[in-house]
């Protein structure tokens, strides 16, 4: 079958003249060339460029990480405080934001809800809840507006599980 098929081509083929032979030799290993610059030595190409940039963000990410693992060990090794001052610690730190937040204390947990906080004053709180008052956010329903944050955050005082 293989031999009906391709002779045609051999036929082809032999009725070209010598010159015409290497033109067409020369025009298909260009062909292929082309073909395997395309399909294997660019991507291989672009990906040892873009390999030290690449890197380079992998290890500022590994750094953050080891600097977060090691406050979380940090925060967990410090002893728990006990409910009350955990309390008057939170209350504090949420006094600092005015009338954007209210603080309730509902059994073993704190709600705190706030209208129009701003990213950074949103963070300083969360940071500082945490190291002062052992506070912890378990559950947030955040919305972003044009003022800032709104919705409310359950912070737990106490040991981490």
């Amino acid at each position: 079958m293989s031999e009906t098929v391709l002779a045609p081509l051999q036929a082809w083929w032999q009725g070209l003249a010598a010159r015409e032979r290497s033109a067409v030799g020369l025009a298909g290993g260009v062909f292929v060339l082309g073909l395997l610059w395309v399909l294997a030595v660019a991507p291989a190409w672009r990906t040892l460029q873009k390999a030290p940039a690449e890197r380079q963000a992998l290890e500022a990410q590994l750094m953050q990480m080891q600097r977060l693992a090691a406050e979380a060990r940090e925060l967990r090794s410090q002893p728990a405080l006990p409910a009350a001052q955990a309390q008057v610690a939170l209350q504090a730190v949420v006094a600092r934001l005015g009338p954007k937040a209210r603080l309730q204390q509902q059994a073993d947990r704190h709600v705190l809800t706030l209208q129009g906080v701003d990213g950074p004053a949103l963070r300083a709180l969360l940071v500082e809840a945490r190291g002062s008052a052992r506070a912890r956010a378990v559950e947030a329903q955040l919305s972003r507006g044009p003022q800032g944050f709104s919705g409310s955050l359950i912070l737990v005082t106490g040991a981490a599980p």
